[in-house]
């Protein structure tokens, strides 16, 4: 089940699909995902790590880290980390 809309979500289908609103990079997964918990939860669009760490002026790792920080926290809008 979702933890975003609930049964029968179909949040899956527009990660397959997104690219970032700023610079048209295919999306992953969990780029979607970090955008979602530390931005808005009901986005339909999203920023890639390099444009989200650019939004909030820190390095890009920072976004990968607090990715792996949530994901090991058992957030389940992060993928299992065997999807790359």
């Amino acid at each position: 089940m979702c933890d975003i809309q609930g049964e029968g979500c179909t949040h899956q289908i527009i990660i397959q699909m997104a690219d970032c609103f700023k610079c048209g990079k295919k999306l992953h997964q969990d780029e979607v995902a970090i955008y979602k918990r530390i931005v808005n939860r009901g986005a339909t669009e999203f920023l890639c790590a390099a444009c989200l760490a650019e939004k909030f002026k820190v390095p890009e790792e920072m976004i990968y880290e607090k990715i792996e920080h949530f994901r090991r926290q058992g957030c389940t809008l992060f993928s299992t980390g065997n999807e790359k």
